[in-house]
C-alpha cells in the first residue's frame, strides 16, 4: 500500500469542503494533480494545495492507497466522502460529515469528529478515538433511512440522535450518548456505554444495547430478562432487561436491552 501525507497549512474560518480527500479520488494521481484538486472555502473555489502540503505517492487503485493527515483539521468537512476502499488516518480531529456515504475501506480519527460523521454509510469502518458530535451515523435531511451497513466505533461520547434512522450496520459509542439515541431506528445494532433520556424514540426495528441503566419512555414495554445474550451476532456479558417498542408506532419490532447487573 502506498502512502500520501497531507500536512495542514491553514484552516479557513468559514470551513473547507474537501470531498476530494478520498482514496477513490487520489488513486492513480501524481502529487501535482492532487494539489490541484478542487475544494471550496465558503463559496470560493480553491485548490487542495492552498490548504495542505502533499507528499508521498498514491496507489494505482483506492485499495492500494493510504492517506495520512498530520494534525487537527476541525474545519475540514467531507473527508472520505463516498470512499469505497483504502485507508485514511487523521492524527487529530476533523470537521463535519467525516465518512459520509462511505462504502468501504477504513477511516481512523485519533481525535474527535464533528456532527454528521458516518452519515448514510453503507460499508467500511469509521473509528473515532475521541468524541463525536450530533447525528452520528444518521440519515441525510429528508431521507427516512440512515446508515445501512458498515461499522462506527466511538471511544468517547456522542451528541444527540446517534443512530438517527439507523437501517443497518453497527454503531458503538463506548461513552455516553446524549438524548434521542436510536430515534426512528429501523434495523441494525446501536451499542451505548450509557445514554440520556428518550432512547429508541419512534424506533420500529433493530436492537439498542445500553450498558447501564437509563430511563425508558412509557411507550416501551418490559418483556423479558436475559443473561449474557447474543444480540445481532454480538455477545454481551451480564443481565439485561429487554424492552419492546416503540409501541407508539405502527407494528413496532424494536428491542432495547438495558444492563442491570
Amino acid at each position: 500500500m502506498k502512502e500520501l501525507v497531507l500536512r495542514p497549512l491553514e484552516q479557513p474560518a468559514c470551513g473547507l469542503s474537501a470531498e476530494s480527500i478520498s482514496c477513490d479520488v487520489f488513486a492513480g494521481k501524481s502529487v501535482e494533480e492532487i494539489e490541484a484538486l478542487e475544494v471550496y472555502s465558503g463559496n470560493r473555489r480553491r485548490r487542495l494545495g492552498d490548504f495542505f502540503s502533499v507528499s508521498g505517492e498514491a496507489g494505482d487503485t483506492p485499495g492500494e492507497t493510504r492517506i495520512v493527515i498530520e494534525g487537527d483539521v476541525p474545519r475540514t468537512k467531507w473527508i472520505g466522502r463516498g470512499m469505497s476502499a483504502g485507508e485514511i488516518l487523521v492524527k487529530g480531529s476533523t470537521g463535519m460529515y467525516t465518512g459520509a456515504w462511505m462504502r468501504g475501506g477504513r477511516i481512523l480519527v485519533q481525535g474527535s469528529v464533528d456532527s454528521f460523521a458516518g452519515m448514510m454509510m453503507s460499508g467500511g469502518e469509521l473509528e473515532v478515538q475521541g468524541d463525536a458530535g450530533d447525528y452520528l451515523g444518521c440519515a441525510y435531511r429528508g431521507e427516512w433511512r440512515g446508515m445501512r451497513g458498515g461499522s462506527i466505533l466511538v471511544h468517547g461520547n456522542a451528541g444527540t440522535e446517534a443512530g438517527h434512522c439507523l437501517s443497518g450496520g453497527r454503531v458503538t459509542v463506548m461513552g455516553r450518548a446524549e438524548s434521542f439515541a436510536g430515534v426512528r431506528m429501523r434495523s441494525g445494532l446501536l451499542v451505548l456505554g450509557s445514554a440520556e433520556s428518550r432512547v429508541g424514540a419512534q424506533m420500529t426495528g433493530g436492537s439498542i444495547v445500553v450498558l447501564s441503566r437509563t430511563e425508558m419512555l412509557p411507550s416501551f414495554e418490559l418483556v423479558d430478562r436475559v443473561s449474557s445474550p447474543e444480540i445481532e451476532g454480538v455477545s454481551f456479558e451480564g443481565v439485561f432487561e429487554v424492552y419492546a417498542g416503540d409501541l407508539a408506532e405502527r407494528n413496532p419490532k424494536g428491542r432495547v436491552y438495558l444492563k442491570v447487573e
